[in-house]
């Protein structure tokens, strides 16, 4: 491949992966804004959460086949496409019936452009996969970091609103670029649902779906109700406005932490299996985030440590589970599934606990689903897959 179409790809994934770690780690924020703009409840604000994972689960499992059939230049267009879409009704939404339709949308749109975006590595790059994957990493990390800070200050002066329809604005100069340069072709490996079979066969498998579910149920619901919870706590005394820039002071320092530990643990994983891996950091994030409830009030900045923790379990587990199958596709078909069930429940859950049991009740739900995973980290074993002894 010609050196200028590989530059036009590092762009394209590099802008995709700043935008999607950003959005991923502001969904709490915003909508703790939306909660008063548009009048959510808890239980409403689970639902969105619910709507987004279901939509990016769908467009995680579909675009794949669709980038083999299209291409991978139509495909990212017409993901950038849906996502601005999604983003420009959802910063429009008069009521919460067109956001949750459109956050959908979005939700949807974002899994797409991460399915394509995450095509053009072995496309442009067949030789340094690993290093530009890393790269990406990093870039999603900077996003998150920065997003909540970009954020924070917007909102000193600025409505939710115009965030949203901004990123359907750089949206347009994506697509402009995309049709303007040379672009590589790429394909993705496409899910083959009989290979399911003997996946759902192998109990190590399915202890890795569960494991999956967990997570990232503990993941969305931190990232979501985060900041609802911190507001809702007296912190000696702390204004609305002083509790808004301590969120995004921590979730920031949570995603630095979170992309160190990624970075790190790329390194490690040369030294360490995936199955030791897992057990640590599942121990990790339980234990640090029971001490920081434990001193939430005196000092919630303890929160920003459970990333470093939260920071490698799913890309681990997603090597761990594409180890133990045959066909990588298939097994990545299953895992975001089992992703998106969980993420997509559990966002369900908090809300309505929330509601019931008040921020505090619903959010402290964060570490039943960390004991859930920890406890399934000690049942899983590579060498105990029947796959693997079939190979």
């Amino acid at each position: 491949m010609s050196r200028g179409k590989a530059i036009h790809a590092l762009i394209i994934l590099m802008f995709t992966q700043f935008i999607s770690g950003g959005v991923t780690n502001t969904k709490g924020i915003v909508l703790d804004q939306v909660e008063k703009d548009l009048g959510l409840d808890m239980s409403q604000f689970g639902l969105v959460v619910f709507i987004f994972q279901l939509g990016f689960t769908l467009a995680s499992v579909l675009i794949g086949y669709y980038t083999d059939k299209k291409g991978l230049r139509m495909m990212t267009i017409i993901s950038s496409i849906i996502m601005g879409l999604g983003f420009l009704g959802t910063g429009i939404a008069p009521n919460i019936l067109f956001f949750l339709g459109f956050y959908m949308i979005v939700g949807f749109g974002l899994g797409a452009l991460g399915v394509a975006s995450n095509a053009i590595v072995p496309a442009a790059y067949p030789q340094k996969q690993n290093q530009m994957f890393n790269l990406a990493m990093g870039v999603y990390g900077l996003g998150m970091v920065v997003f909540p800070q970009i954020l924070n200050y917007l909102f000193q002066f600025a409505s939710w609103r115009y965030f949203y329809i901004g990123i359907a604005v750089s949206l347009i100069a994506v697509i402009v670029y995309i049709t303007s340069v040379k672009f590589p072709s790429g394909k993705v490996e496409k899910i083959n649902l009989k290979a399911f079979i003997p996946m759902l066969r192998d109990a190590q498998f399915v202890f890795l779906l569960f494991f999956l579910m967990f997570e990232v149920s503990a993941e969305v619901s931190f990232m979501n109700f985060f900041p609802t919870y911190l507001k809702s706590l007296d912190l000696g005394g702390l204004s609305t406005s002083a509790k808004e820039d301590m969120v995004a002071l921590i979730l920031s320092i949570f995603s630095v932490f979170f992309t160190i530990g990624r970075l790190g643990v790329a390194y490690l994983t040369n030294y360490i299996n995936e199955r030791l891996i897992l057990i640590t950091f599942s121990i990790g994030s339980l234990v640090m985030v029971v001490i920081s409830f434990l001193f939430a009030n005196s000092f919630p900045y303890l929160f920003a440590g459970a990333g470093l923790f939260f920071s490698t379990l799913f890309p681990t587990a997603t090597a761990f589970g594409t180890q133990l199958s045959k066909t990588g596709g298939s097994a990545l078909g299953l895992i975001y599934i089992a992703a998106g069930i969980g993420g997509g429940i559990a966002g369900y859950i908090v809300g309505l606990a929330s509601e019931i049991f008040g921020q505090k009740g619903g959010f402290s739900i964060v570490i039943i689903f960390l004991a859930l995973m920890m406890i399934t980290s000690f049942f899983m074993n590579s060498s105990k897959s029947r796959q693997k002894q079939s190979s």
